[in-house]
């Protein structure tokens, strides 16, 4: 299959609509059966639920070109049961899970030309993403929904790729205690808005935030789970209630464990031991690893053993064994790899 003509090694992380979409409609209490369309708009009413009340989720996986030429996406199954998941928090109709499997499959095989070639670095992103589309005045969840999937080519998240970030430490909570972090909201994503701009505005790449509750404990930035590693080679993320239970994170631990026989932990991390951490990573889908370099907080600097210029080794082994799986280079665990047939 000839692929589109598109400068794959340049892209960034942005928008470029590819020609095919899926959209089904919740109502009467039921979902339709969807269909693939090449329309990009979409119209509701100035008074829509998610308008005025923010009644929406999303998701966001990818698919890859394999090194044998196929077409692949990885543990949709998870994407498909963190939405379940984030719909039933926000009291809105749960998308079959299945159904959303096949809808992913069919908007990858419409745009099949729009993967990006093994080699390229780039990606075709994913984004599922559903909202209550019917007027709604009253504080209450809306009775119809819609749920889409459109797709786009990027490139890595952060630009400068694997160079290593400068965070600070947010004055900002993420999440409230018992709220919504552990899900997929948009609401979560508007209110860290205004936090990393500040940062930007400082000069710093992303915040880390702090647990609401003490402030004592690490939890995520506005966009990636964290990813430690001890001086001894321990892989270590935080745990908490609050923190979004990413896709990539949690295949990353299972890779420095029973692929690569690593030591690793779930645990809730104090802030002051981050000092005595030898790397730091920020992981999720977007980004899959992020070297982190320095953190910031209060006029005093951490600064990783790993350095400012590259990654650190036990980060670049994971980084370099999970993309190898998802890329088709190495064996994947079984069920991780969901080939599209095109």
């Amino acid at each position: 299959m000839e692929k589109k003509n598109v400068d794959w090694a340049n892209l960034g992380f942005g928008y470029m609509p590819t020609e095919w979409r899926f959209v089904a409609n919740y109502r009467d209490g039921k979902w339709d059966d969807g269909e693939l369309t090449q329309d990009a708009t979409i119209t509701m009413s100035e008074c829509a639920g998610v308008l005025q009340y923010a009644q929406t989720c999303f998701e966001g996986l990818k698919a890859y070109t394999t090194e044998d030429g196929r077409i692949v996406t990885f543990r949709p199954d998870l994407n498909a049961a963190r939405m379940s998941d984030s719909c039933k928090r926000l009291e809105m109709p749960v998308f079959p899970e299945d159904k959303f499997i096949e809808a992913v499959e069919k908007v990858v095989a419409a745009n099949a030309e729009w993967v990006p070639p093994y080699g390229s670095g780039a990606t075709l992103y994913i984004r599922p993403f559903m909202f209550g589309i019917n007027p709604v005045i009253g504080v209450k969840p809306a009775t119809e929904y819609q749920f889409r999937i459109f797709c786009t080519p990027v490139g890595p998240y952060f630009k400068g790729g694997v160079k290593p970030l400068t965070l600070t430490v947010s004055d900002f909570d993420r999440a409230a205690p018992h709220g919504t972090g552990n899900i997929k909201a948009g609401l979560n994503y508007a209110m860290s808005l205004h936090p990393v701009m500040e940062a930007h505005r400082n000069g710093f790449d992303e915040n880390m935030y702090l647990d609401p509750a003490t402030r004592t404990k690490v939890e995520e930035t506005g966009g990636a789970n964290f990813l430690f590693v001890t001086k001894d080679g321990t892989v270590v993320t935080p745990q908490s209630d609050s923190i979004l239970p990413s896709i990539t994170r949690r295949s990353l631990m299972i890779v420095a464990e029973k692929v690569l026989g690593m030591k690793a932990e779930q645990r809730e991390v104090l802030f002051e031991e981050v000092k005595d951490f030898a790397e730091c990573g920020l992981c999720g889908t977007a980004a899959v690893i992020s070297p982190v370099g320095k953190i910031v907080y209060k006029g005093g600097e951490i600064c990783f053993p790993s350095g400012m210029t590259q990654m650190g080794p036990t980060i670049q082994k994971l980084y370099d064994t999970l993309t190898g799986i998802q890329m088709g280079r190495l064996e994947a665990p079984e069920g991780w790899i969901h080939e599209i047939n095109v």
